[in-house]
């Protein structure tokens, strides 16, 4: 059972990776970032627009689309991408963060967590086949394992517990993802990519462990979680010293949750080639815009009231370019749907066009022709 590889490391050099992520619907240039559409939709955004901004893939959220509508229903639909009406790549994350961050109303054993729904209390389990069946039910294109995201305040000993149970959890997956397609004969067939995630806090030590161990493993990818929970910037950077070098050069490499973009070039530079955060619209929709320029304001502010310019006279966005900041402040200030719209398109439009800036940037840089091995392999097992 063997199929070309996804993901094609096409260069290297100082400033990052370039590489093309190939799925079942379509292929992805790296380095990207997943706009988070958290219960298949952006607040007040169309995928239309995301779209025309150079969005290549998004991100939904497995819990939320768990518990509603279900994914029976988006099953019966014809998977997420029929559902909602997207046509790209869809990343689902396995639902362990959220659930996780339920620290009041859920148990965690070796077997799973039982939580209780933050909608209507009712009590739930998500397990490692659980996490498997929920995400090939909703079709998504790279899917990941679940796993256990202790706080960056947490003791060792707990920090432990939550790395043995992520790897316990991550070699479940894989068997239940491999079973939920059978081993049939691949050839050209797209299945989804399986992504594994580096835990251990900011403890190196348990850090090497989890990612030595999952790549021993063999997946699709391998996401680095429980960073940018409350640690300072220096330790994120650090452990991704720590774990980059480990994982392998022809697998595709996520930072979750990172989303900041004066943190996004030097986490490139480091190895990362995925990144996703709810950070643009959530700012946009509270009054922080970001600039084409790499500033950014505070639009709701009284001085901008009385100003008459363009949001953002060379944005990406074109209603960036049509509209005022005078009127934005408005809308803003008057609790305007439209307002949170425009605040999150500037946004989107500032990060993904970031990321279009750094792929040229590496690609303008000459480097040496990668050794064989580096980027596509001609086959490889079913991560």
């Amino acid at each position: 059972m063997t199929r070309r590889m996804p993901f094609a490391l096409l260069q290297t050099s100082p400033s990052g990776r370039l590489g093309n992520l190939t799925t079942p619907h379509g292929t992805i240039e790296t380095p990207f970032f997943l706009p988070v559409a958290t219960g298949g939709a952006m607040r007040g955004v169309r995928h239309e627009d995301i779209l025309a901004l150079g969005a290549q893939a998004m991100l939904c959220n497995t819990y939320h689309l768990h518990l509603r509508p279900g994914e029976q229903v988006i099953n019966d639909a014809g998977g997420l991408h029929a559902f909602i009406g997207w046509p790209k790549p869809i990343l689902t994350d396995s639902g362990g963060f959220q659930v996780f961050s339920l620290r009041d109303c859920r148990s965690v054993t070796d077997d799973g967590v039982t939580f209780r729904s933050h909608l209507d209390g009712s009590r739930c389990f998500l397990g490692p086949r659980e996490a498997m069946e929920i995400q090939h039910k909703l079709g998504a294109d790279m899917i990941m394992c679940l796993d256990v995201c202790p706080p960056s305040t947490a003791k060792r000993s707990e920090i432990v517990v939550a790395v043995e149970r992520t790897l316990r959890w991550a070699e479940e997956c894989k068997r239940w993802h491999e079973e939920l397609y059978g081993r049939i004969p691949q050839g050209d067939i797209l299945f989804p990519l399986l992504f594994a995630i580096v835990q251990g806090g900011l403890e190196r030590d348990l850090r090497e462990k989890c990612a030595q161990e999952l790549v021993a493993m063999e997946f699709d990818g391998y996401a680095i979680g429980g960073l940018a929970v409350g640690e300072g910037e220096a330790d994120m950077y650090e452990i991704l010293d720590v774990v980059c070098p480990l994982l392998p050069v022809n697998k595709p490499r996520y930072l979750m949750g990172v989303g900041k973009l004066s943190q996004i070039p030097r986490c490139i530079a480091k190895g990362i080639d995925m990144f996703d955060c709810v950070l643009p619209m959530r700012e946009g929709r509270h009054g922080t815009l970001y600039l084409s320029d790499g500033t950014h304001i505070r639009i709701t502010k009284q001085e901008y009231l009385s100003d008459h310019t363009p949001i953002d006279a060379h944005s990406p966005a074109l209603s960036s370019r049509q509209y005022s900041r005078a009127y934005l402040c408005h809308l803003l200030r008057s609790g305007e749907r439209l307002g949170e719209t425009l605040a999150c398109l500037q946004n989107m439009a500032v990060t993904l066009n970031l990321f279009q800036k750094l792929r040229e940037g590496i690609a303008q840089v000459k480097e040496p022709p990668l050794p064989a091995g580096d980027g596509e392999a001609s086959s490889s097992e079913q991560g």
